[in-house]
């Protein structure tokens, strides 16, 4: 699925290279809702791994016989219940307003793929509770855009600094140039860093 972003990736960047032969294929995979996508997004924020599963998991409960609920749906549950599931009232109310702006129209995601990367991440952003960070992990891992540079994602400057011996966490000026040659692969070649660590983002594992 990425033989030109390996072939590319492994001749521009020989630490890449070895990286890209220790961990073998890439296995990212585009997401089709992408509103359960931004809805768990939202929710894993700040927890850990086990406890935003937990969570996740008993707020899906609330819409039995359903995958994932509607955002119609989100918006019609009553704050008490989603207060019992574990939510706090400021992650209820970045879900409902998600809900919201996928119900008005004002966020389509159907959209997405005939726009550019800084577009998305501003629709995105319009909504309470999606950063820049939480936007660009959409584009890498739920949208599979192949040039996104997460260039304050820690996991990330944590793999760089030890796969390129570096002294300290590298900032994003110094990430932006290490990345050069990557272009225009750099959500590749990023997904390898963070593999290499195992320091993928939590939620996304």
């Amino acid at each position: 699925m990425y033989e030109d972003a390996l072939s590319h990736l492994k001749n521009a960047d020989p630490v890449l290279r070895k990286i890209i032969l220790q961990i073998g294929d890439c296995k990212l995979q585009p997401t089709k809702n992408h509103f359960a996508a931004l809805m768990e997004s939202i929710v894993s924020q700040q927890l850990s791994v086990k406890a935003s599963a937990t969570i996740f998991r008993r707020f899906l409960e609330l819409y039995p016989g359903k995958r994932y609920p509607k955002p119609a749906d989100v918006i019609a549950t009553s704050d008490a219940r989603l207060r019992a599931v574990g939510l706090s009232r400021q992650k209820f109310s970045y879900l409902k307003d998600l809900a919201k702006k996928f119900e008005s129209g004002v966020l389509k995601t159907r959209r997405f793929s005939r726009i550019a990367d800084e577009q998305i991440i501003e629709a995105l952003t319009q909504v309470k509770g999606i950063g820049r960070w939480t936007a660009e992990m959409f584009l890498i891992f739920s949208l599979n855009r192949l040039d996104v540079l997460p260039v304050d994602d820690l996991g990330f400057r944590k793999a760089v600094k030890i796969q390129y011996g570096l002294r300290n966490l590298p900032t994003a000026e110094k990430l932006r140039k290490i990345a050069r040659p990557w272009h225009p692969y750099c959500s590749i070649a990023t997904w390898y860093m963070w593999a290499s660590l195992d320091s993928m983002p939590a939620q996304l594992k």
